[in-house]
């Protein structure tokens, strides 16, 4: 049987080891490292589908733990699938609902069956096994489902870390077995352990010997520092397939993509661009920029003076800032749409400095002009 998807590997950068390649899906071909806005709700907030396509989207995310709360996955299943359920007619990637059952969900109760717990929305019991996260993603129908996964907290003691990894790992294992539509959905494995690199090796072992059609790292950016970060990614990229994606889950700050790719992961995806746009943030060439600050009241500037996006090109720091002080749903619209766009034209920049080998000339330059290099630097 041909794999739903397929990672085709273009080009190694020649100083970092970094890779050009690109995603086949069954909903089109896209290049990477790529940066996935996030849909939570089958949604990106405040934007259109039409729009994320216009400022070059590939693949998005949706939920799986919010999705099957709410609406329900048969509702979106009886409505032709996510695809068709929110006009997007590109990549989805949904991730299994662990992770949001571990960080957001009460009263939980974690057994090898799987997670009892309540659900936020009205308060009934509720319970996810591999099995029903997998049926779940079968309903949803999208290109590419996560296998259900224990998260620790980065912090755990060894010894919760190796049980959480073990199970992990029969529960990847279950979720194959369960996985209805392997000929048109790939089914990822999530390799976890923490900051111990004995446990990410463990990880990595199983779920390579499963053979799945790709692998995400998950775990990280979840309070540990960057420099703790790029040393997990150091040992742990190179345990996986070169032959197949794989996805650093849950990072979207401009210095992690690009040293995420410098230490060969293909895919990114974050909520942070959308969440601090809705707060009035912006992530420029400059740096971060607070449009909501007074200093902005009679900017006639654009947001970011190196930006061509829809917002840039239209719309003055003071017409954004007015927009927040006066509650207008318009501004957040305008700072997400600059902010998706920063990062999308940012992997574009890196996909290029891969193809031209001058992928640490590019980090230097980011960096710099971001302010990275400073004496306490803002993260994003």
């Amino acid at each position: 049987m041909e794999p739903a998807i397929k990672y085709r590997l273009i080009k190694t950068e020649k100083h970092t080891g970094a890779r050009l390649g690109e995603i086949i899906t069954p909903h089109g071909t896209f290049p990477t490292p790529m940066f996935m806005p996030v849909g939570t709700q089958a949604t990106v907030k405040t934007l259109a589908p039409e729009e994320l396509d216009e400022m070059g989207a590939g693949i998005i995310l949706a939920n799986t733990y919010h999705l099957w709360l709410r609406p329900g996955e048969d509702l979106v299943e009886e409505a032709g699938g996510l695809h068709k359920f929110m006009n997007w007619d590109k990549g989805i990637l949904t991730d299994s609902g662990g992770f949001q059952v571990f960080s957001l969900a009460s009263n939980r109760n974690i057994t090898e069956e799987g997670v009892t717990f309540k659900n936020e929305i009205n308060g009934s019991k509720m319970f996810l096994s591999p099995e029903k996260a997998i049926a779940i993603e079968n309903a949803l129908g999208p290109d590419i489902m996560m296998s259900f996964d224990e998260c620790p907290p980065y912090f755990e003691s060894y010894d919760y870390v190796k049980h959480s990894v073990e199970r992990t790992s029969r529960w990847a294992e279950r979720g194959l077995k369960a996985h209805k539509n392997p000929d048109w959905q790939a089914l990822f494995g999530i390799v976890q352990g923490a900051g111990f690199e004995d446990l990410r090796r463990q990880s990595a072992a199983d779920l390579v010997s499963m053979d799945f059609p790709g692998y995400s790292i998950g775990g990280l950016s979840v309070g540990e520092s960057k420099a703790e970060m790029n040393r997990v990614l150091e040992f742990t990229t190179p345990l996986l397939p070169e032959n197949k994606p794989r996805y650093l889950m849950g990072v979207g700050t401009t210095d992690s993509l690009i040293d995420g790719v410098i230490r060969g992961v293909d895919m990114f995806d974050c909520v942070l661009p959308t969440r601090i746009a809705r707060n009035g943030t912006v992530m420029t060439s400059h740096g971060r920029l607070v449009v909501k600050n007074a200093k902005y009241a009679r900017d006639f500037a654009p947001l970011d003076d190196n930006c061509n996006c829809y917002t840039c090109r239209n719309y003055t720091r003071a017409y954004i800032r007015h927009l927040f002080k006066a509650d207008e749903a318009f501004g957040m619209r305008l700072a997400s749409y600059h902010n998706l766009y920063y990062l999308l034209h940012l992997m574009k920049r890196v996909r290029q400095a891969i193809m031209d080998d001058n992928l640490l000339e590019l980090r230097e330059e980011v960096f710099e002009m971001y302010g990275y290099n400073k004496p306490n630097a803002k993260n994003f």
